[in-house]
């Protein structure tokens, strides 16, 4: 069992940045880790992915604006997000995934105000 522990979430205005934390209780090497994002009335979507040969991918909404990384030392994951915009409001979750075992996170509100 991988616990995710998410963090950095809040409000901002519109161009403005947050930087996202995800800590995993145990380590990520070998493991694919990301974020997506879900808004109200919306389905999940992902927002970037980094995968085990440090690999990442990103959809065209993002692509430019944010940013994933990670601290292997300290098993966490980090999503820089910058111009920021009312579209980019939603909860955002962390997840982890190694061979066929997955994880998500509780979550964390992002909020984007105009």
């Amino acid at each position: 069992q991988v616990q995710l522990v998410e963090s950095g979430g809040g409000l901002v205005q519109t161009g403005g940045s947050l930087r996202l934390s995800c800590a995993a209780s145990s380590s990520i090497s070998r493991s694919r880790m990301g974020w997506y994002r879900q808004a109200p009335g919306k389905q999940r979507e992902l927002v970037a992915m980094i995968f085990s040969g440090g690999t990442t991918t990103y959809p065209p909404a993002v692509k430019g604006r944010f940013t994933i990384s990670r601290d292997s030392a300290k098993n966490t994951v980090y999503l820089q997000m910058n111009s920021l915009k009312p579209d980019d409001t939603a909860v955002y979750y962390c997840y982890f995934q190694r061979a066929t075992d997955e994880y998500w996170g509780q979550g964390t509100q992002v909020t984007v105000s105009s």
